[in-house]
């Protein structure tokens, strides 16, 4: 069978226990992803990666699916879902539902019991329940081992967002929380990714201290960084899932998104957050006050810091 890879880095990561638990099954699986996402599955054992250029058309992408697949997965509309119709691979699976009726030829029935908000990695994991494979190992849920052990007294801080602008904390607690960091003696890596505002250079130029920088473009090429670290501290973007997914602690900064849906995955890992009236409303841009930010107090995010620290 071969998977369609989500597009978007948290769903990517989310999916990550339901495309372990289909390989567990004994499936002979792949995994069909732009190129940018390659380095990522690679992290997983027992798929087969298959990439396909960025921006590649459906029918270009078909061309990179060799061999002879008899089933397909899909979860969302778009590339890859209509690379696997145009490949003509005969058993095409997928969520039932319009927008995917036309590229599937086996709509997946989830029968979802009423109750309070569950997290996106149900989502997927019910999909895979509904094939009648069992989801609950824990070993489906396990961080990637990318042979690298995490190093004391070693956080990274990733102040941009590539969600939009309502997902990042004010600058200015940002130098003020790198600076109590350094007064407690933390070593200090801060990052820049693509899609935010450039915040990471911002503070790296506020805090006047020669402190190590890293540009994570690609996103991928962070992994190893991320790993190595003992604490990444990020605004609620797709930076934290990574690193969840290679093992760090991630406290991650939530203002408009929902935790209950979209918190990094691991018990380890602990969202610091402001919870306002007006929250979750996932805009990009704040029509208010920005209060979900401007709220979230540096004692507030200091605690959860602390807290961190202090675990074995």
């Amino acid at each position: 069978m071969l998977v369609a890879a989500p597009e978007n880095w948290d769903e990517a990561c989310f999916a990550v226990p339901a495309i372990r638990a289909l390989a567990g099954s004994g499936l002979s699986l792949g995994v069909f992803c732009p190129e940018t996402q390659r380095a990522f599955w690679e992290t997983v054992a027992g798929l087969k990666v298959v990439s396909f250029p960025p921006k590649a058309s459906s029918r270009n992408a078909a061309s990179q699916i060799t061999g002879r697949w008899q089933a397909s997965l899909a979860w969302e509309t778009g590339v890859a879902v209509e690379a696997f119709y145009r490949a003509h691979i005969p058993r095409r699976l997928g969520p039932e539902g319009k927008k995917l009726q036309k590229w599937i030829s086996h709509p997946i029935v989830v029968h979802l019991a009423p109750g309070p908000v569950k997290h996106r990695v149900q989502h997927y994991l019910s999909q895979i329940e509904a094939l009648g494979i069992h989801t609950a190992q824990p070993e489906f849920f396990a961080t990637a081992d990318l042979g690298i052990r995490p190093e004391k007294q070693t956080i990274l801080l990733s102040p941009d967002s590539d969600y939009g602008p309502a997902f990042e904390w004010p600058l200015e607690r940002w130098v003020e929380l790198t600076r109590r960091l350094m007064d407690d003696g933390q070593h200090l890596t801060i990052t820049g990714i693509p899609g935010g505002r450039n915040l990471g250079q911002s503070l790296l130029s506020s805090v006047e201290e020669n402190l190590p920088f890293f540009e994570a473009v690609p996103l991928t090429a962070a992994l190893p960084l991320l790993a190595v670290h003992s604490l990444v501290i990020a605004a609620d973007g797709s930076l934290p899932h990574l690193a969840a997914h290679v093992g760090s602690t991630c406290v991650t900064l939530f203002g408009p998104n929902d935790p209950a849906q979209r918190r990094p995955l691991g018990k380890r890992n602990a969202v610091a957050r402001r919870h306002v009236e007006c929250a979750p409303c996932f805009l990009k841009k704040c029509p208010l006050d920005l209060r979900c930010q401007n709220d979230l107090t540096l004692e507030r995010v200091f605690g959860f810091v602390r807290e961190k620290l202090a675990c074995p």
